[in-house]
């Protein structure tokens, strides 16, 4: 009855507004609002996606990151961008062609991927890595620092960022306390999804998430 009461008196506004209130109606909410993808991954289906995780030998980590965050970035793209799992290689894949050639630190990630079969590359690069404990408490804090880009095999050019080098994210948390394995599960979800974000054309309200520290102090 509500609703009916709104619409009878919203018709005279409408008559007498025109295209003018019609329009202001269309325009989307904050809800509907996105952030356009500044490269869209998805849009040619079909095409072999490779997520390939460097980590350097600096980095210290007491766990695989390049397992964790590959398989993080490939339910990200499955979940947000709407890759088929057919389309995405997986670690496992990579690991065992990694296994099997003493030059693998020598090729570029444009060969990899070719090897691969990958139609398209992107490159995960870990830059810093940290996660402690404190004993009062406890609890857990972390930090995971990465630059990412996307390579396509066939032209062996990089195709995102356009305008940067490479994409930085920068995700942490203060306080986890549900112990060291969700820790290291949280800090890969949330870099997973910070990069992934630029893949599909994002809800505003969901584009930035609490973990998200790129451009708090750090800039891009």
């Amino acid at each position: 009855m509500k609703k009916l009461i709104v619409f009878i008196m919203l018709v005279p506004i409408l008559i007498s507004g025109g295209c003018k209130v019609l329009g202001v109606l269309a325009v989307p909410t904050r809800s509907e609002r996105k952030v356009p993808a500044e490269y869209a991954l998805g849009r040619e289906k079909g095409r072999k996606i490779l997520v390939f995780v460097k980590q350097p030998v600096w980095v210290g980590a007491q766990a695989n990151l390049r397992y964790h965050l590959t398989r993080a970035m490939n339910r990200g793209l499955t979940d947000k961008v709407k890759i088929a799992n057919e389309n995405l290689i997986g670690y496992e894949e990579l690991a065992d062609f990694r296994a099997g050639r003493g030059d693998f630190s020598q090729l570029s990630p444009v060969e990899v991927g070719k090897a691969l079969g990958a139609d398209v590359v992107l490159l995960v690069v870990v830059e810093d890595y940290h996660l402690s404990m404190t004993p009062e408490e406890r609890y857990y804090r972390g930090g995971l620092s990465t630059k990412s880009v996307i390579f396509d095999t066939a032209s062996g050019k990089k195709v995102w960022p356009q305008v940067k080098s490479s994409k930085s994210v920068r995700v942490g948390f203060e306080v986890e306390q549900r112990g060291q394995e969700i820790a290291i599960k949280r800090l890969m979800g949330s870099s997973a999804y910070c990069t992934v974000r630029y893949f599909y054309n994002c809800v505003v309200d969901k584009f930035k998430i609490g973990d998200d520290r790129t451009h708090i102090g750090w800039g891009e």
